[in-house]
């Protein structure tokens, strides 16, 4: 048994829940500031730009050190690294941002973390052996319907257009939840996860941003918003929400770990009152309750039988 899995199991699932929470609650500020930012005069190609620019620029150091103990990105082989990129990286991003071009917001909040739950369960079974009980199931169908319901009566609009986003939202969350199973898979510890990812992004992304975009948005921002923006987008987001979500999957399996995300539409509703003064109604609510419930349900079910991970070999 590997001796990261032992240190793992020997870590209370509270603390996995904690993590879990705490990478949530990121996300949906994560929301809200670029809502915030967009009302500045930022695109999504800014908000993306920020978190693939800053987050591989504070990663890119601490990786650099670790190319003298092993080949790869940092202890990650190359292969493993590239893929845990494409599926968290530009790929992700792209396929979140542009749904929004063709669907309603409402769409991306219900499609997106559900397609997460669901894709991770069936992968972790399929690739972790993890069991999937009833129990968890029935969890996730309760927090689909709380996500619905968070969503309001806005998931019921759209037009022709619409199911190309909802497509590309159905994508989006299958992608980070094969991150999730991937690096739990494949036994890459977090901040080895975070690093790659960042940097590999980084370097995808930047290069076409600076020649086809620029900079011009950003540079119009007050000092004030351009630093909350990079603190939120590329710090928080980029990397400690990562890194967070990393122990979660750690310590309470990709199965688990990827129902948290359902969290992030009633977080960023919440979050809004104090930074955009929008206030929840009664139904959004109520849809955060039962979400929350069904995470209660579907965390009480158990991790099942131990995931077969692999030994990261540097």
């Amino acid at each position: 048994m590997p001796a990261a899995r032992t240190e793992a199991q020997r870590v209370p699932e509270w603390l996995g829940i904690l993590y879990g929470a705490s990478a949530a609650t990121i996300w949906g500020g994560q929301l809200v500031m670029s809502r915030a930012g967009a009302a500045a005069g930022l695109d999504g190609f800014d908000v993306a730009a920020l978190r693939c620019g800053a987050a591989g620029a504070i990663m890119l150091p601490w990786l650099l050190t670790r190319r003298r103990y092993g080949r790869g990105a940092g202890l990650t082989p190359w292969p493993h690294a590239l893929c845990l990129a494409a599926a968290a990286g530009p790929l992700f991003m792209f396929a979140s941002m542009l749904g929004f071009h063709y669907a309603p917001l409402p769409h991306g909040a219900v499609l997106q973390p559900s397609a997460m739950v669901l894709t991770s369960m069936g992968l972790s079974v399929l690739l972790l052996g993890e069991a999937l009980r009833p129990r968890r199931l029935f969890g996730a169908g309760v927090i689909v319907i709380g996500l619905a319901l968070i969503a309001g009566p806005a998931i019921l609009s759209g037009d022709r257009v619409t199911p190309i986003g909802d497509g590309l939202f159905l994508a989006a969350g299958a992608l980070f939840a094969l991150y999730s199973v991937l690096s739990r898979r494949w036994n890459v510890p977090p901040m080895q996860a975070t690093g790659s990812v960042s940097v590999i992004a980084g370097l995808i992304y930047g290069p076409p941003f600076l020649a086809l975009h620029g900079v011009g948005h950003l540079l119009a921002l007050p000092w004030s918003m351009l630093v909350a923006q990079v603190l939120m987008q590329g710090v928080l987001a980029g990397i400690v929400s990562l890194v967070v979500f990393g122990r979660a999957i750690q310590i309470l399996g990709a199965g688990r770990a990827t129902l948290f995300p359902a969290l992030v539409p009633g977080a960023a509703v919440l979050i809004g009152v104090p930074v955009v003064g929008e206030w929840p109604t009664l139904l959004q609510i109520g849809g955060l309750a039962v979400v929350t419930g069904g995470l209660v349900v579907s965390l009480s079910a158990g991790a099942g039988r131990a995931p077969r991970v692999r030994p990261n070999a540097g």
